[in-house]
């Protein structure tokens, strides 16, 4: 007996999800809660358990594929695992029709779903899985009235002493709105395409295929045949170019940046920071038993004088409720730390960091990081956060400005530390400087207390000794 196991919805409303990896091929012999696929969703790569225990008979999608959630993904034939418990629930399937047949007969009542031309009840299922075959039947399109003194059957015009025939109507490609936009951008001709899909729907895959046939190309005409030039322009722009399909984190962050740029009033604040003796506290740290097998770098002294500076203006730790028309102050902090991983850019976030001592927030950092880059961050670690810190410098740069994650009041960026020329004590002297950024949303944070927030942290990195001070 086949059972199909079909893409879950594995958090927070997600609707689809890329094919990462198969950890298992035809043929192979699962176990329920066995891992046996990668995916990967526009928040983290998620490891998914089999439901079932039995052998695998066929894999329904292939790896980098997308798949809708409620799709079915993979094949398993049970009869060998759970052969008595299938056996006990078909022999209890058929007994019910029997024991109905004895049971006395009761006059039917018609239904009013039943009327003719009425669609079918909708029939609640789990969430992630979609609706039944039955809810998704169209309704009958109306007719338009006509209007008094018109002749809706006549074809022909006014003036025509003929009735042709009526022109050849091209069926509209079925396709979903994502793909229609995709073979727009590709410049796909739908109606020219054979649909792989339900129903013989086109997909994703289907679109991206005949991407590399001119034949189906509506937006590139062929050359003639006698025009070598057009046909080189041709054949060079096709070697010369790469289409990437925008899924999972690149989408996601792509939707996330558009909506908070154009959403919130973004200001960006800059601060040069004379950061010497915070390079000798780095240095110090490192050497000390509490700091044993755990990384200590200057971002972890940017994140320490970031929480205490939150502790002295709470406000910048806080969201727009637009809905409410409200602040929301949070008193926790769950530290956001802006990750270039393989799959993209990924924040995760410490929670509760500001509970946390200066080599637990060591630890936590660098584990969260690991994570990330490693592409385990789950979509726990990755939501939640309430103000992010980038650390631009590691790539050579000295400043930028970020834009806010979404639902986030401020993001500090943190540049490169090198040696430049600053007035030490009345003297000109070669020290280690760097530079802090700090764009806020200016409906939450005015000027003066974005200014605030930037100057102590400047403080704390130029002195670190006010960290104890302040905390």
């Amino acid at each position: 007996m086949n059972k199909e196991f079909k893409l879950p919805d594995v958090g927070e409303g997600l609707t689809e999800a890329d094919i990462v990896s198969w950890h298992v091929k035809p043929g192979d012999t699962i176990e329920d809660g066995q891992v046996i696929v990668e995916i990967e969703t526009a928040k983290a790569v998620v490891e998914l358990p089999s439901p079932y225990s039995g052998t695998v008979t066929g894999l329904l999608v292939e790896e980098g594929q997308t798949v809708d959630v409620g799709a079915p993904i993979i094949a398993v034939d049970v009869s060998g695992a759970n052969g008595a418990a299938e056996q006990a629930a078909t022999e209890q399937a058929a007994a019910e029709p029997a024991a109905a047949a004895e049971a006395p007969a009761e006059p039917e009542t018609a239904k009013p779903e039943a009327a003719a031309g009425a669609p079918p009840e909708r029939q609640a299922v789990l969430v992630g899985y979609g609706v039944k075959p039955g809810s998704t039947t169209r309704r009958a399109r109306k007719k338009p009235p006509t209007r008094p003194g018109s002749y809706p059957s006549s074809p022909a015009m006014p003036g025509s002493s003929q009735q042709g025939p009526p022109p050849p109507v091209t069926p509209r490609a079925l396709a979903k709105p994502p793909v229609r936009r995709l073979a727009r951008d590709l410049g796909v001709d739908l109606a020219g395409l054979r649909g792989s899909g339900p129903e013989g729907s086109v997909t994703r895959d289907d679109v991206q295929r005949a991407a590399g046939d001119a034949s189906v190309r509506s937006g590139y005409p062929e050359a003639a045949a006698g025009d070598e030039r057009q046909g080189a322009a041709t054949a060079s722009q096709q070697g010369t170019e790469e289409r990437i399909p925008v899924r999972g984190v690149r989408k996601h962050t792509a939707a996330a940046m558009v909506a908070s740029a154009f959403t919130a009033p973004h200001v960006t604040e800059f601060l040069q920071v004379d950061v010497t003796d915070m390079m000798a506290a780095v240095r110090r740290a490192r050497e000390l038993p509490e700091f044993a097998e755990v990384k200590v770098s200057p971002l972890l002294f940017v994140a320490k004088a970031l929480l205490v500076a939150i502790g002295r203006h709470p406000m910048a730790n806080s969201s727009w409720d637009e809905a409410a028309q409200e602040i929301v102050v949070k008193r926790y902090v769950n530290l956001g730390i802006a990750v270039a991983a393989e799959r993209g850019l990924l924040v995760p976030n410490v929670k509760g960091a500001q509970a946390l001592s200066l080599a637990g927030l060591a630890r936590a950092l660098d584990e969260l990081a690991a994570t990330a880059r490693a592409g385990k961050a789950t979509p726990g670690d990755l939501t939640g956060g309430t103000i992010t810190i980038t650390n631009v410098g590691v790539f050579g740069v000295d400043a930028g400005t970020p834009i806010l994650t979404p639902g986030e009041a401020a993001i500090l960026a943190f540049g490169q530390v090198r040696d430049m020329p600053w007035v030490h004590q009345g003297e000109l002297a070669v020290r280690k400087v760097t530079t802090l950024s700090l764009s806020f949303d200016h409906r939450i944070i005015d000027g003066a207390l974005g200014s605030a927030v930037l100057r102590d942290v400047g403080s704390m990195l130029e002195d670190p000794v006010r960290m104890l001070a302040w905390s």
